[in-house]
C-alpha cells in the first residue's frame, strides 16, 4: 500500500491497529491455555522477549528463515510477553492467585497496554514520527538493547542509580514492537 506523500499519517490508528492484533492473540492463548504465563518470573519473561528479538536479528542478517515463521509472529510475541512482563510486576508480591479469570486478565492486560501506547503517543509528538524514518533492523537492535539493560538491572536486584527501571525498559519493547509491526505492514525490510 503506497501512501500519498502529502498525507498525513494516523499513528495512533496504525499502532492501534497492530496493538489489537496482539491483544486478540493475547486473549485467544489465554482461553488456550489460562494466565500459565503466570509462573514465569520476571527474568524468565525477559528471556523469552530476548529469544524472540535475537531470532529476528538472526534472520535479518543471514536472509535465511529455517523456521519458516513470519519474523511479524514474533514482534507480536514481544509486545504479549512485555505486557505480562508489567503484569507480573504489579501482581508481584500480592495476593492474587496465578490463575486469574479471563475478564481479569484482560483488564491487566489493557490496561497496561493502554498506558503504554499513551506513553508512546507523548514520546512520538516530541520525537517527531522519527520512527518513521528508522529502519526495522535498528529498531530490533535498540529492543535488544533494552533488553541487555533489564537483564542488567535484574542483576542489579532492580537497584539502580540513575536510570529508569525495568517498566520503562518494557514498554519501550512494547512500543519499538509496535512500531516495526507497522513499518513491517507498509512494506519495509
Amino acid at each position: 500500500m503506497t501512501k500519498n506523500v502529502t498525507e498525513k499519517p494516523d499513528t495512533r490508528r496504525e499502532v492501534e491497529r497492530e496493538a489489537a492484533v496482539c491483544r486478540e492473540l493475547f486473549e485467544k492463548k489465554t482461553r488456550d491455555y489460562g494466565t500459565s504465563w503466570r509462573v514465569l518470573r520476571l527474568p524468565s519473561l525477559t528471556d523469552q522477549i530476548f529469544i524472540k528479538a535475537s531470532r529476528i536479528r538472526s534472520v535479518q542478517e543471514t536472509g535465511e528463515n529455517k523456521v519458516g515463521d513470519d519474523v511479524r509472529g514474533e514482534f507480536v510475541a514481544m509486545v504479549n510477553y512485555a505486557v505480562m512482563a508489567l503484569v507480573q510486576q504489579q501482581l508481584e508480591g500480592g495476593n492474587e492467585p496465578m490463575e486469574l479469570p479471563l475478564d481479569m486478565a484482560m483488564e491487566l492486560y489493557n490496561k497496561k497496554l493502554n498506558a503504554t501506547l499513551e506513553l508512546m503517543l507523548a514520546k512520538n509528538h516530541d520525537y517527531g514520527e522519527a520512527w518513521r524514518q528508522m529502519r526495522v533492523s535498528s529498531m530490533v537492535d535498540l529492543i535488544l538493547m533494552k533488553l541487555m539493560r533489564i537483564k542488567q538491572i535484574e542483576d542489579n536486584n532492580g537497584k539502580t542509580l540513575v536510570s529508569e527501571g525495568v517498566e520503562g525498559g518494557y514498554m519501550d519493547i512494547i512500543n519499538y514492537s509496535l512500531f516495526c509491526l507497522v513499518r513491517l505492514n507498509d512494506g519495509n525490510e
